[in-house]
């Protein structure tokens, strides 16, 4: 039996759009379908009804790549668009006051989903890109989110083997815990180091509207020998500035 026989349509279509990422975003037939497992007649009959219907388009040059239309359909009733329009201006403001990468994300799965970033010009740092996903175990983003999550979702996650990026990501459920209470009780946490080398990263709730936790708001920058005092209050004010265009009535 092939690896694609009785498989249902919709699940081809998905790894033919999973084919493609940010270091692939266009690619000819014949390296989409290995990119997606699909035999090649296989992929070029689903290529030829995704190009009619504008989930996929084809390059001058042969080459597939996401379609316009998909981007749109994906707009529609999307919670993250919504969350990101509110958030955008106090993060504009925020970047401008701290000159640091500041992030938006959203708990996607088990990961950290990135919304929106914005960065001076001058940066070296690229992680924290939209559409890219952290582990919520090593990144300030992800701690967040994972400290607000339901006592049935932490006991899951940390259920897993939990991956070490650098010799200061927290890998022990115990010790983990004992981060997520604190990070739950100063409602923001400060992460040097825990997902990359020589970077630290402080983050602060964002709360919905049935004060629930919607996103983790985020800054980035080089680990240098000072307090995250001096730009918390600012995230905070970001932080509330969101919520409360989340709250506000219609």
């Amino acid at each position: 039996m092939s690896r694609t026989e009785g498989e249902s349509l919709i699940s081809r279509v998905t790894r033919v759009l999973e084919a493609f990422d940010r270091d692939n975003e266009s690619m000819p037939l014949s390296t989409l379908a290995h990119r997606a497992g699909l035999p090649i007649p296989t992929t070029y009959r689903l290529v030829t009804e995704m190009v009619k219907y504008g989930l996929l388009d084809r390059a001058p040059d042969k080459d597939i790549k996401i379609g316009l239309h998909l981007w749109e359909l994906a707009s529609h009733g999307n919670r993250g668009v919504g969350l990101r329009d509110a958030a955008l201006p106090f993060m504009v403001d925020l970047q401008s006051a701290v000159h640091e990468v500041v992030t938006l994300a959203v708990l996607d799965g088990q990961s950290a989903l990135f919304l929106e970033r914005l960065a001076p010009a001058q940066t070296t740092l690229e992680a924290g890109r939209i559409a890219e996903r952290h582990l919520l175990h090593a990144s300030s983003s992800g701690l967040v989110l994972l400290a607000f999550a339901s006592q049935e979702y932490q006991n899951e996650v940390l259920s897993r083997p939990l991956e070490r990026l650098t010799d200061k990501t927290v890998t022990n459920p115990d010790q983990l815990r004992r981060l997520l209470a604190d990070v739950r009780r100063r409602h923001f946490v400060y992460a040097d180091g825990y997902g990359r080398p020589g970077w630290t990263g402080v983050a602060v709730p964002v709360f919905g509207r049935k004060h629930e936790v919607v996103a983790s708001l985020s800054i980035v920058y080089r680990s240098r020998d000072e307090s995250p005092q001096s730009q918390l209050a600012a995230m905070r004010t970001a932080a509330a500035g969101i919520s409360r265009t989340l709250t506000a009535p219609y």
